[in-house]
């Protein structure tokens, strides 16, 4: 299976040449012109190139939201912006920094050097108690039946998060600040109910969890 890039450029000849490039090297790119629509692409993607100017929200905004939410997806800032300053703000949170012009061969390059180091940090398959957790594929199998197990798109996105933070306590607020990216409101029932449903489907016992534990208190924990 193609690696999947997200590509943000507005310029139109810029992106075009980027895009036929990355495609001539096996790469899946999808390729957008602003991020009002990037939180769409986000799960989906192996490794993200950004622009810093952009219309609307900036690449170091795009940036920092989705590494908050998608840590181990490595991003490449690709921008024309060379001052010291900027590269310094792109790199706290992006993984590499690359200034225009450049040359295809070198942008090639550090991709592949990205998803090699972000493949040595992925596991290919995590076992976890009755489940196999295919962590490339998006796929979870329950190993009693050989079935897969079929989670909606946010009881998924919170079983990742909870693998991409395996052994920490997390609290209600930063499970819900991390998938959602918003803010969390007090007395806000949803991040609880999507957990009850997510027992039921992953939990030999939904009543006794032994996967989602529940730290009174303070919030949850799944252990490896």
């Amino acid at each position: 299976m193609n690696k999947q890039i997200l590509y943000i450029e507005d310029d139109a000849e810029i992106g075009k040449w980027v895009d036929g490039h990355l495609t001539e090297r096996g790469y899946d790119v999808i390729w957008l012109t602003s991020g009002d629509k990037a939180a769409d692409y986000w799960e989906r993607s192996d490794l993200v190139i950004l622009d810093v100017m952009l219309p609307g929200l900036d690449g170091f905004s795009i940036g920092q939201r989705m590494k908050k939410t998608y840590p181990d997806t490595p991003i490449l800032m690709l921008s024309a912006r060379t001052a010291i300053d900027d590269k310094l703000q792109g790199l706290q949170f992006a993984d590499d920094y690359v200034t225009k012009p450049f040359h295809p061969d070198e942008l090639t390059a550090r991709v592949e050097v990205l998803l090699r180091r972000a493949g040595k940090l992925s596991a290919p398959m995590i076992q976890l108690h009755h489940l196999k957790v295919y962590m490339e594929e998006n796929r979870i199998v329950d190993s009693r039946t050989d079935e897969e197990i079929m989670l909606t798109g946010k009881q998924f996105q919170i079983f990742m998060y909870f693998l991409r933070h395996p052994n920490q306590i997390l609290t209600k607020e930063q499970l819900y600040e991390g998938v959602w990216g918003e803010p969390f409101i007090d007395g806000d029932k949803s991040l609880m109910v999507h957990i009850r449903y997510l027992r039921e489907k992953i939990e030999r016992d939904p009543g006794q969890p032994e996967i989602v534990e529940t730290i009174r208190g303070i919030g949850y924990r799944v252990k490896l």
